[in-house]
């Protein structure tokens, strides 16, 4: 029998290409997600050709994916017009963020989540916040997006995703002939950062700083500055993955990890308690960590 979950998992694959993104998006370990395409294979034969890239389905698969094409769609119209009619259809979500690469993905989510509540205003408060919960409590803000945080009273913080996070170098750079690098590498190298406070840089917090190494630094607000700055040899920079991406691709640095582990980043949503049972917020809180999952290289959902 054809069970609800069950299209929700061949959605899944579709969106994310593949088996460990999948079971990231629906919450599950890949075991049961396994599971649950070996049992439905049992039933209906194979659902998609294995070891493709991105995932080639079946004449099954598809058939399948088309029924979830027709229910899925009106099974959220139908939970977002319920919403309305409990709420109210009138809302603000005024957005502030704490990450200076936030809006290489934030914009794109607002895009899709404008089209699914256009009655509901939308918008983003301009320029850097060092402290954006502290515009929540002053009703500046409906939602920010922020690190690391720190439990405070009248918050609420929702998990988003934590993402890759490398260092980036010029081309010729001696360090490009490291695999990884150590802390120590660091410490005779200038190193380009955003204007933020310490401990608002994962690379401070999470390497430097416990290992007791200061290298001199320069910044810059722009990203497209920093990775000038670097592929013109004034010095490395530490950035997410997703922002710096495209660049990779098209040689422009070259990026190595951060240490033999890698060194990676979080991303959570804060609101104030009263706006937690929003149903456009939390509408727009599960856009975010759907879209980032299946659009963002080095990404994995926070639970």
């Amino acid at each position: 029998m054809i069970e609800l979950k069950h299209l929700r998992t061949l959605a899944a694959l579709r969106k994310t290409g593949n088996l460990t993104r999948a079971a990231d998006m629906l919450h599950l370990t890949q075991s049961a997600l396994s599971q649950q395409i070996r049992l439905l294979e049992a039933d209906y034969g194979r659902l998609f050709e294995r070891k493709t890239v991105p995932l080639a389905f079946t004449a099954v698969g598809l058939r399948l994916l088309e029924l979830a094409d027709m229910i899925f769609p009106a099974i959220e119209e139908t939970e977002r017009d319920l919403s309305r009619l409990k709420d109210g259809t009138a809302g603000s979500l005024r957005i502030v963020v704490e990450c200076h690469t936030c809006f290489d993905w934030l914009m794109p989510t607002m895009d899709v989540f404008r089209s699914l509540w256009p009655e509901v205003e939308l918008d983003i408060l301009s320029g850097f916040h060092a402290d954006p919960v502290a515009l929540l409590h002053q009703q500046r803000a409906d939602l920010a997006i922020l690190g690391t945080p720190e439990p405070e009273s009248g918050i609420v913080f929702r998990p988003l995703f934590h993402f890759d996070i490398v260092a980036l170098l010029a081309n010729t750079h001696p360090l490009t002939r490291e695999a990884f690098l150590r802390p120590e590498h660091f410490a005779d190298q200038t190193l380009i950062t955003y204007p933020v406070a310490d401990d608002m840089l994962d690379i401070m917090q999470q390497v430097l700083i416990p290992a007791k190494i200061s290298p001199e630094r320069r910044t810059s607000e722009l990203t497209i500055a920093i990775l000038q700055l670097v592929a013109s040899g004034r010095g490395i920079a530490v950035l997410p993955l997703w922002a710096v991406q495209s660049y990779l691709d098209r040689k422009y640095v070259s990026s190595r990890p951060v240490t033999q582990t890698g060194l990676k980043g979080k991303l959570h949503a804060a609101l104030c308690t009263e706006m937690a049972s929003k149903a456009y917020i939390n509408d727009f809180i599960r856009l975010i960590r759907e879209k980032s999952l299946c659009e963002l290289p080095g990404v994995r959902l926070l639970n």
